[in-house]
């Protein structure tokens, strides 16, 4: 592919076709897929892989940073859609749980600052994955590395002075591992040290802007997950939300989504 990657944002329809595709008809929804749909509202993850699907072509070269065992953990279709639509997919994370991923065609074991993609990609995304990184600075020189010209990275982050990052840094790595299970069902093993060294829509900017890439477009997305296992605390946090838009205020808990061209 020569020509620059097109990028299509998530419109309704694509945030509708997405939520279907990930949650079921409408007749099998959950309690939880049905509240948020009574509440028009849509997931970080849902804008993430609307993104994803509307941007990945047939041929396309795409090489996915800290994927572990799933591209998209609660999207399996999407994964194996996607997995069959590209000419290439590259994994790479120096987690063991790489080699459970049946959706990659090809896996690295190590660490996106040291892989040379050579200018061999059409799209580099990094989903949850930057509040980890250690070096910004080697990691976007890597991903300038790997792109083509007209490639993009797609970053998909948390926002680094919401709630639960702040109370995430006070906290010992055995804590989360008791919030997170009773938060999310998580299990230990799915819980990394974190570094928020790139998580504002400043810092990202600057860091790709360092390489010569340029912000294409930004999304931030309100995060209404993280009571997502309870009934009652799940409706209030999306009441919030709503009283939240309402007064024209910002939704306290939310998500970066950044995207980013090489010229």
């Amino acid at each position: 592919m020569s020509a620059p990657v097109l990028v299509r944002l998530p419109d309704a329809a694509a945030l509708r076709q997405m939520f279907h595709l990930r949650y079921g008809p409408a007749n099998k929804l959950g309690w939880g897929s049905r509240l948020r749909r009574d509440f028009a509202y849509y997931t970080p993850d849902d804008y993430y892989e609307a993104l994803v699907a509307g941007t990945v072509a047939p041929g396309m070269n795409w090489l996915d940073a800290g994927c572990g065992r799933e591209l998209f953990p609660s999207n399996r279709g999407l994964a194996r859609s996607l997995s069959q639509r590209c000419n290439r997919l590259v994994g790479v994370d120096p987690d063991p749980t790489l080699q459970e991923n049946a959706w990659v065609h090809e896996k690295n074991a190590g660490i996106l600052d040291d892989y040379d993609g050579k200018g061999q990609f059409d799209l580099v995304t990094l989903r949850m994955v930057a509040e980890h990184v250690a070096d910004p600075e080697r990691c976007v020189q890597s991903i300038h590395r790997a792109l083509r010209p007209g490639g993009i990275a797609v970053i998909y982050t948390v926002f680094a002075g919401s709630p639960m990052p702040l109370l995430t840094r006070l906290a010992p790595m055995s804590l989360r591992h008791v919030v997170k299970q009773w938060l999310w069902g998580t299990q230990p093993k799915d819980t990394f040290p974190t570094c928020f060294r790139m998580n504002t829509r400043g810092v990202l900017q600057r860091l790709f802007a360092g390489v010569g890439m340029s912000e294409h477009a930004f999304l931030r997305l309100d995060d209404c997950r993280t009571f997502a296992r309870f009934r009652r605390l799940c409706e209030l946090e999306l009441r919030v939300r709503d009283l939240c838009r309402g007064l024209r205020l910002p939704y306290p808990e939310h998500c970066l989504l950044g995207i980013y061209r090489k010229p």
